[in-house]
C-alpha cells in the first residue's frame, strides 16, 4: 500500500493507517473460526479480505473510524466462516444445549482487553487528519486543528465502552445469575465497536445510550447464537458485526449538526441525526450502508470460505481438533500441562464428539 519513492508523503501515512485498519478487520474474523481452522486458511482469507474486500468497502462509505468498514466487515466474514465450518466438537450436547468451553486464562483475556482499550484511543481519536498544525514556521506562529474534537472523541469512546461493560456486568448477573469477567470484557469491546463510527459527531450523553444498547445487542445475539447452534469462540460476529451495525444506526439517530459540519465540512444542508432534528436522510444512508456491507462481504467471503471447505482447506481433522492444534500443527504445546490435565482435556473432547449429532460444516 505504501507507494515506492514517496517516503514521508501524506499518501504513505494514509496507507499505513488503513493497513492497520484492514488487518484489524481480518483479526476480527479469526476469532469466529478459532480452534478448528487450518493455518493455510488463515493465510488465504486474510490476504483476500485485506487485499480486496476491505479496500472496496472503505472506498464506498464515509465511516469515521470503522463501525461498518472495520467491525461489520470482520464480523460478517467471521459469521460465514463459522457457519460453513460448523461448531467445535463438544460445543453442543445431543439435545442442542450449549456447553461452555471457556478459555484457559481469564487473566490474559483481561490483559488483552486493556491493551485493546488503550489502542482504541489511537483507533478513534487517531482517525483525525489534523490534530495540531502550525500556520507558519516561526516560534510565535498560530496553530489550527481539531484538538477539541479529538478530546470529545476520546470521551465518547470511553463512555460508550464503560457503559457497555457495566450494563453487561449487571445484565449477565440478572439473566444468568453470575458475575463473569470475560463477559464484561466483551461488553466493553462491544461498546467500543458501536461508538467507533459516530464517536466524533455525538454528544457524551448520547455515547452512554450507545454503550447501553450495544451491551443488550451483544447479549441478545449471543442468546440467538446458542439457539441456532452457532459457535463463535470469541463472539466476534455478534460483537463486531452486531454492535457495529447498531453503531451505524446510532450515528444516523444521534449525529449532531454542529459536529457533522465541523468534522466533515460541506454545506449547511449536510444531513445529521434523526433524533437531533436532521430528518431521515442520514439514517436512510446508514441503513443502505448496512445492507451493502452485508451483501458485499457475504458474496465475497462466503464464497471464499465455501471454496476452501470444498477443497478441504478450511477445517482441521477431528483427531487434530481433539488433540489440539499446538501439538498437531505447530510443533508442540504452547503451555505446560500435566499429563492428567492433557488426559482430562482429551476426554472432554471425546465425550463431545460422541454427543455430537449435527453435521460439521456445510454439505
Amino acid at each position: 500500500m505504501v507507494l515506492a519513492g514517496r517516503a514521508g508523503t501524506e499518501q504513505d501515512t494514509c496507507g499505513a493507517q488503513h493497513w492497520t485498519f484492514a488487518i484489524a478487520a481480518a483479526g476480527i474474523t479469526s476469532g469466529s473460526i478459532a480452534e478448528r481452522t487450518q493455518f493455510v486458511a488463515y493465510l488465504i482469507y486474510s490476504s483476500f479480505l485485506t487485499g480486496l474486500v476491505y479496500p472496496i468497502v472503505s472506498h464506498w462509505v464515509i465511516d469515521f473510524a470503522g463501525s461498518g468498514v472495520v467491525h461489520m466487515v470482520g464480523g460478517i466474514a467471521g459469521l460465514w466462516g463459522a457457519l460453513i465450518e460448523g461448531p467445535r466438537i463438544g460445543r453442543f450436547e445431543n439435545s442442542g444445549k450449549p456447553v461452555t468451553l471457556r478459555g484457559h486464562s481469564a487473566t490474559l483475556v483481561v490483559l488483552g482487553t486493556f491493551l485493546l482499550w488503550f489502542g482504541w484511543y489511537g483507533f478513534n481519536p487517531g482517525s483525525f487528519a489534523i490534530i495540531n498544525k502550525s500556520y507558519g514556521s516561526s516560534p510565535g506562529s498560530s496553530f489550527y486543528g481539531q484538538w477539541s474534537a479529538v478530546g470529545r472523541t476520546a470521551v465518547t469512546t470511553t463512555l460508550a465502552g464503560c457503559t457497555a461493560a457495566l450494563t453487561t456486568l449487571f445484565g449477565k448477573r440478572l439473566i444468568d445469575g453470575y458475575w463473569n469477567v470475560t463477559d464484561v470484557c466483551n461488553g466493553l469491546l462491544g461498546g467500543f465497536a458501536a461508538i467507533t463510527g459516530g464517536c466524533s459527531v455525538v454528544e457524551p450523553w448520547a455515547a452512554v445510550i450507545c454503550g447501553f444498547v450495544a451491551a443488550w445487542v451483544l447479549m441478545g445475539f449471543n442468546k440467538l447464537a446458542d439457539k441456532l447452534r452457532y459457535d463463535d469462540p470469541l463472539e466476534a460476529a455478534q460483537l463486531h458485526g452486531g454492535c457495529g451495525a447498531w453503531g451505524i444506526i446510532f450515528t444516523g439517530l444521534f449525529a449532531d449538526k454542529t459536529y457533522v459540519s465541523e468534522i466533515f465540512g460541506g454545506d449547511s444542508n449536510r444531513p445529521y441525526g434523526l433524533l437531533m432534528g436532521g430528518g431521515w436522510r442520514l439514517l436512510a444512508a446508514h441503513v443502505v450502508q448496512i445492507v451493502v456491507i452485508t451483501g458485499w462481504v457475504s458474496v465475497t467471503m462466503g464464497t471464499l470460505f465455501f471454496v476452501l471447505h470444498k477443497l478441504e482447506l478450511l477445517r482441521i481433522p477431528s483427531e487434530d481438533e481433539i488433540a489440539g492444534m499446538d501439538p498437531t500443527s505447530h510443533g508442540g504445546l504452547a503451555y505446560m500441562y500435566t499429563e492428567e490435565e492433557i488426559k482430562n482435556g482429551i476426554m472432554v473432547r471425546e465425550m463431545g464428539r460422541e454427543n455430537e449429532n449435527v453435521q460439521l460444516g456445510v454439505l
